[in-house]
């Protein structure tokens, strides 16, 4: 899928794409730093709109680890289909709030990282909060969700739902963005 087409999609359906171009490789960057490959054995993408997250993330995963990607837009769900060729990779055209049950039927039950491209900001409070309780219930602990926006309007919501949240802001992006590394902190042994 070209430029063209994703800048198409996004005058189509602006709530469910949520930006005129993909992503930067700065930004990219950033979202994945909060991984650790050489651990991560099941990463769940959460609207990877034309791959490029997708790509990278399948470039630094272990060949034993699997990820689950999630993508409700039809033509960029066909094109991933398509032009994705990779044993480790399942690509769902189902809603993220569902995540959990995906993992369960993966036999995989929890997920190292969530790396997420939806537009939060522009959900229906629901379906933020349905989401974004489904990935923190689906992280080990310790898991990290990996979230950008291109306000700082999650701040505060994101910061209510993680004992750990940092964020960086992304200049060399189209839009600038924020990357929120939010992390689901191992519970203590007693």
């Amino acid at each position: 899928m070209e430029k063209r087409d994703f800048f198409r999609a996004f005058f189509k359906n602006a709530k469910m794409v949520g930006s005129l171009r993909p992503s930067s490789k700065q930004l990219t960057k950033s979202m994945l730093n909060s991984v650790d490959f050489s651990k991560a054995k099941t990463i769940i993408e959460l609207g990877p709109g034309t791959g490029v997250f997708t790509r990278e993330i399948l470039a630094k995963m272990a060949p034993d680890a699997t990820l689950l990607v999630f993508e409700l837009h039809d033509e960029f769900f066909h094109s991933l289909n398509k032009s994705i060729k990779d044993d480790r990779v399942h690509f769902i055209h189902d809603s993220a709030e569902k995540l959990k049950e995906y993992l369960d039927q993966h036999n995989m039950h929890q997920t190292d990282a969530v790396i997420s491209s939806l537009p939060l900001a522009n959900f229906p409070k629901e379906l933020r909060a349905n989401i974004v309780k489904a990935a923190i219930d689906s992280l080990a602990d310790d898991g990290c969700l990996a979230q950008f926006q291109y306000s700082l309007q999650s701040k505060k919501y994101l910061k209510s739902m993680f004992p750990k949240v940092k964020i960086n802001y992304i200049f060399w992006n189209f839009p600038p963005a924020f990357v929120y590394t939010c992390r689901k902190l191992a519970k203590p042994t007693i």
